[in-house]
Order: structure tokens, then C-alpha cells, then sequence
């Protein structure tokens, strides 16, 4: 999208080497699509690291901006502000599926997890793929779901793809998308902020890319509701405690403002912030030294969520391929759109 578009004067933090979540070090991402009759879907998997996560959870925050949404493991989350399974996103009925698949995951790596050891709480979060996707055809196995978490990569694709095969974003198809940056904080320290999204959320009329509206075609009306929903991932390598993590995770809801959205009623928009710092084993003893990065230092890093998720979501609309539906419908393409907005 860079190379059309002057992004210079509106984002002001450097990306990352890849300019996605994986410039995390240690962050992999798998994508398992699903085509076929009535078919567009998939399962979307990021690994916050390559080591057991049940022995060696990551501290993590959510922010909930609206509750229309199925998704499990939140409330855990939020209570012990950590992450013991990989992240799957998915469907909207594809969430019980994908979560037994974690569970399963879970207990083959550890089988004291439920009888000698606490339950596993498996991280399953979802969009409504049912605009392209036959979402009753629950297509969506464990199968898939362990696809994805084995496919995982720290080079991935976006767009339609995984989770995002039959997404929806601004009245365009959408689905995955990422994005990164770089904090360079004023005593010397650096770090990286990194964003994945889940895409399907938005009202085509309210477009707005770098600030500029982007008008839908002619004769495309655009006034479909602001509904649909987005999962936010973000990731960093600071020491941020769950606190500190819920409250950048919070300021996501600016980038949604900034693309046109005003989170609709029927939009279950949650964010999900994580770090791969300070990570260490449940049996480490009665205490564990860490590092806590300056509440003073926290503003760079709202700045990087907000950049960071602003041009996941485009990345994921500039990346997607035209999906037609199971009931013979097309989701337009953002990218032909946007050329040939620019071109007049």
C-alpha cells in the first residue's frame, strides 16, 4: 500500500524490518484457509513463543471497546493478566471447535493439565465470516485449527486468507493484516510494537484512508450498518506489566476512529495486547525479579498501537483478493478502488 499511497506525512514512527507482528522476536504466524462449496474461511494461529506456553504464560491485557462478540478465554485473561495457549482466531461458530483443539494441544504436551494441574484456558477469538462464508456449515474442524498452529511462520500472508478468507472491512473484502513499529524511548532504550488483525468491521461510506474519505464506487451505496467486528492483536518486547498492557490496547479504538468507524452497535471490536518480556516458568519459585518500563514512557507506545493498528487494517483491505459468496455475491477489491480513486 506504501507504494501508492504518501503515507510520510501521516505516520510517524519507523516500521519494523517486515513491517508486521513477527518483527517481534520469538512471534510466529500460521494461517489454514478453507475453500470449497459454500466454503470461505479458515483459522488464523499466533504463537507468542516457540516454548510451552501452559509452563511459561506471557503477561497480556484486553480491552474489551464493544461486547458483540463469542469469543473464549477473555475473562481468564483479564483476571491473571497472562496467556497460556497459542491465540486462534477464527469464525464465529468455529469457536468451540478451535478452543477443544487447544485443549487437546494442551493435554498431549502435559496430561496432568485437569487432574494433578489447573485447566487450560484456550484463547479463541472470532468475526462473523457469514456475508461470504456458508457460516452454518460449521466447515471448520480441530484439523484445521492444528494446521494453522503448525504452519506458523515468522514470514505469513495477509489479506483473504486464514481467519480472513471470508472477512468483510469498509464494505471491501478484508481479513488479516499487520503491521509494526519501532519505539526509540529518550534514555537510549529501543523496542518494537507489533499489530495483527482479524478484519471485518466498518461502513463503506465512512472510509477514511491517511484522513482522506474514500467514497465507495458509483452506484454502491455504502450504507450498510458499522458492523461486523475486529480482533486486535498487539505484541511487544517491552516490560510491560497486564495494566500497562490493557491500557495500550485501549488506545486501538483511535485507529478504528481514524479509518471512519465509530464501533457499531453490532461490532464486537476486542483488543488483545500481550509481551514477550518477562515471561518466566509457573514453578519458578516464590518470586521472580523483573523490569517494568517507566509509566512516564508509556505515550510512544500508545502512538505505536494506534499506527500500528490504523495500517494493519488497511494492509489486511490492500492485501485481500475479491471473494465471491455462497450465495454468488462479490466482496470488492479496496486495491482497484483506491487506484482508481487516485487516478482521477
Amino acid at each position: 500500500m506504501r507504494d501508492l499511497l504518501n503515507c510520510s506525512a501521516w505516520w510517524t514512527l519507523p516500521t519494523g524490518p517486515t513491517n508486521t507482528i513477527c518483527d517481534i522476536a520469538g512471534i510466529t504466524v500460521g494461517n489454514e484457509s478453507l475453500r470449497g462449496e459454500g466454503e470461505c474461511s479458515g483459522v488464523t494461529a499466533v504463537l507468542p513463543h516457540q516454548d510451552d506456553l501452559f509452563a511459561r504464560p506471557v503477561p497480556a491485557g484486553i480491552a474489551v471497546l464493544n461486547g458483540f462478540g463469542k469469543s473464549a478465554g477473555l475473562m481468564q485473561v483479564e483476571e491473571l493478566g497472562e496467556i497460556e495457549t497459542p491465540i486462534l482466531l477464527t469464525n464465529t461458530f468455529a469457536v468451540g471447535t478451535c478452543s477443544t483443539a487447544l485443549i487437546r494441544r494442551a493435554i498431549a504436551a502435559d496430561p496432568e493439565i485437569g487432574r494433578r494441574k489447573c485447566t487450560v484456558n484456550p484463547v479463541v477469538l472470532e468475526c462473523n465470516d457469514g456475508t461470504v462464508n456458508d457460516i452454518q456449515a460449521l466447515a471448520v474442524t480441530e484439523d484445521h485449527a492444528n494446521a494453522a498452529i503448525a504452519a506458523a511462520a515468522s514470514r505469513f500472508d495477509q489479506g483473504t486468507v486464514g481467519a480472513g478468507s471470508g472477512m468483510k472491512t469498509f464494505g471491501y473484502a478484508g481479513g488479516i493484516g499487520s503491521s509494526s513499529r519501532r519505539v526509540d524511548l529518550p534514555g537510549g532504550a529501543g523496542f518494537g510494537l507489533g499489530a495483527l488483525v482479524l478484519s471485518n468491521f466498518g461502513q463503506q461510506a465512512a472510509l477514511r484512508v491517511l484522513g482522506q474519505q474514500i467514497p465507495p464506487p458509483q452506484g454502491a451505496g455504502g450504507g450498510d450498518p458499522d458492523k461486523g467486528s475486529i480482533i486486535i492483536l498487539l505484541a511487544t518486547d517491552a516490560p510491560l506489566c497486564a495494566r500497562q498492557l490493557t491500557r495500550v490496547a485501549r488506545r486501538s479504538a483511535a485507529a478504528l476512529g481514524r479509518l471512519g468507524s465509530h464501533i457499531g452497535h453490532q461490532s464486537g471490536d476486542i483488543a488483545l495486547a500481550f509481551s514477550t518480556a518477562n515471561s518466566v516458568p509457573r514453578d519458578s519459585g516464590d518470586t521472580f525479579a523483573a523490569t517494568r518500563l517507566n509509566e512516564s514512557r508509556m505515550d510512544t507506545f500508545f502512538v505505536a498501537a494506534v499506527e500500528a493498528v490504523e495500517e494493519a487494517v488497511l494492509n489486511a483491505l490492500w492485501h485481500a483478493v475479491p471473494q465471491r459468496g455462497y450465495d454468488g455475491s462479490i466482496l470488492p477489491s479496496f486495491r482497484e478502488r483506491v487506484a482508481a480513486y487516485f487516478a482521477q
